[in-house]
């Protein structure tokens, strides 16, 4: 689902009162923030989202721990969407951002980064690694939720004796 700024803005007020989740990830990001990272939220957040019959996983940028609307400048020179295909050289099965929403949020600019859900029955990958949430951290991807969204599969009739 795409998204208006006034639905937006109410779902990440929402996600702010819920605060972090395993699909949901808030960075200050004030000026910068390593695009390696931004890979590896965009794999741990889609596999997440999977296993949870989600749709959507968010990285929001602007916004801290502490809850607080305190806005970014990544990106700010315009080259914002441009990470849409950035992000495709890293990942498996070329998935990519659903959509960059830069917002303005209590007038500081917001970026909220809609993340797809892993592809049923394959593991979203960063660079050939997947990773997965634990609390606030990033972590290798553990091998019950590799099994978990592995045996979204069906049957493989191409093996059965006909």
């Amino acid at each position: 689902m795409i998204y208006t700024e006034n639905e937006l803005k109410k779902k990440i007020y929402k996600m702010i009162e819920d605060f972090e989740s395993e699909v949901v990830e808030f960075k200050e990001a004030t000026s910068n923030y390593s695009f390696n990272e931004i890979g590896k939220y965009f794999s741990a957040l889609g596999n997440e989202a999977n296993i949870r019959g989600l749709n959507e996983a968010w990285l929001i940028f602007g916004i801290t721990n502490n809850k607080e609307i305190k806005g970014t400048n990544y990106r700010k020179d315009g080259n914002l969407q441009s990470l849409k295909k950035e992000i495709t050289n890293g990942t498996n099965e070329k998935l990519t951002f659903y959509d960059i929403y830069c917002i303005e949020m209590e007038d500081r600019r917001v970026i909220a980064f809609q993340i797809p859900p892993a592809i049923p029955g394959i593991v979203t990958t960063w660079h050939g690694a997947s990773y997965a949430r634990e609390d606030e951290s990033l972590v290798p991807l553990p091998m019950n939720k590799i099994d978990l969204i592995r045996s979204q599969v069906g049957r493989d009739w191409s093996k059965e004796i006909v």
